[in-house]
């Protein structure tokens, strides 16, 4: 099989405003099991849109922007139903930066012979193929950002800014999540920045400049995020996955407790996940076990154990078709840094 023939069905994110899904929300808080969790999960997220004093962090994790539903977390900000992402390096360079430069995801197969991918230069993830030699070019876009830049140590929410500034200009699909949470002030925080296409060029970049380089910060983006969390007090968290950006939002509210602030744990949380809590990993705790912690107020708390993809839509666009999110205080939290 040829690059062309394997790289030609493009996935198509889906737009929650093309349809109304309240008639499905409605009918699933009478129905059992997942469908009931779904329902719950947005009639918090309902709770927390209409909560005059809360801030809501969206955190991301695994292939959801990849696999269709990148237009849903544009879609979330552009209609100001979320103030911070905390996501994956994947989440937001390989997938929506690299969309954003005009490249795509195509449909696949997980059935495929994997050598044959690799002999053409094709990256597989699930039943998704992304173009590796775009995908290097953009490692090389980010190198380009970096060597811009002062040198100096920078938070990823920083080198992140620098890269919705840097599309604004060069963008080829004009509304990414990272282009549209810079228009909008809205803060992307990744911890773990260098797991993802921008780590390559960033570390072509130091190769190049050993002795004044970009380099990021994770502790900057640790204090950073503290810093929304002292000034919000009240918080909900909307969490795809798990893994590290959940933990790192959760964690805010220890860090202000060992800073000597009193700040209350995160009153709102939701987190939709098919991670099993049984091997003990902190990406499959409960938000339950997260109270524990000191992290998540358990009153108004849902897990819904389903693939993002299926649900994630659906409680969307019953919150978009619902309109309160018209009513909510914009926080714009990147101001508060600019100061």
């Amino acid at each position: 099989m040829k690059k062309k023939d394997l790289l030609k069905d493009v996935v198509k994110h889906i737009d929650i405003k093309s349809f109304d899904s309240t008639p499905i929300i409605n009918s699933m808080r009478d129905m059992s099991f997942t469908s009931r969790d779904t329902a719950a999960a947005a009639d918090i997220f309902d709770r927390m849109i209409n909560d005059k004093e809360c801030s809501n962090w969206l955190t991301l994790a695994g292939s959801t922007s990849a696999g269709g539903c990148m237009q849903v977390y544009v879609e979330m900000v552009k209609n100001n139903m979320i103030d911070a992402i905390v996501a994956t390096g994947a989440s937001i360079v390989d997938m929506d930066f690299f969309e954003a430069l005009g490249f795509k995801h195509y449909k696949g197969t997980p059935w495929v012979d994997d050598k044959i991918l690799r002999n053409n230069y094709i990256d597989r993830i699930y039943d998704t193929f992304i173009d590796e030699e775009e995908l290097q070019k953009c490692d090389a876009t980010t190198k380009a950002i970096a060597d811009g830049m002062k040198p100096g140590a920078y938070s990823s929410r920083e080198f992140i800014r620098e890269m919705g500034k840097y599309l604004t200009k060069h963008s080829v699909k004009k509304d990414s999540l990272v282009q549209t949470c810079y228009e909008h002030n809205v803060p992307i925080f990744c911890p773990a920045f260098s797991d993802s296409s921008a780590g390559f060029g960033l570390v072509k970049h130091q190769v190049e400049r050993p002795d004044a380089h970009v380099s990021i910060d994770s502790v900057k983006d640790f204090r950073e995020l503290t810093m929304i969390k002292l000034q919000a007090k009240t918080t909900g968290l909307f969490m795809i996955g798990g893994g590290v950006p959940k933990n790192f939002a959760q964690d805010t509210v220890v860090c202000a407790e060992i800073l000597g602030h009193d700040v209350p744990m995160h009153k709102y949380a939701i987190q939709i996940t098919v991670a099993d809590v049984r091997d003990g990993a902190c990406s499959s705790s409960t938000l339950k076990e997260a109270s524990s912690w000191g992290k998540v107020d358990t009153t108004y708390e849902q897990m819904v154990y389903a693939e993002a993809t299926s649900v994630l839509p659906l409680i969307v666009s019953y919150i978009f078709h619902k309109s309160d999110w018209k009513k909510r205080k914009k926080y714009e939290w990147t101001k508060i840094f600019d100061k």
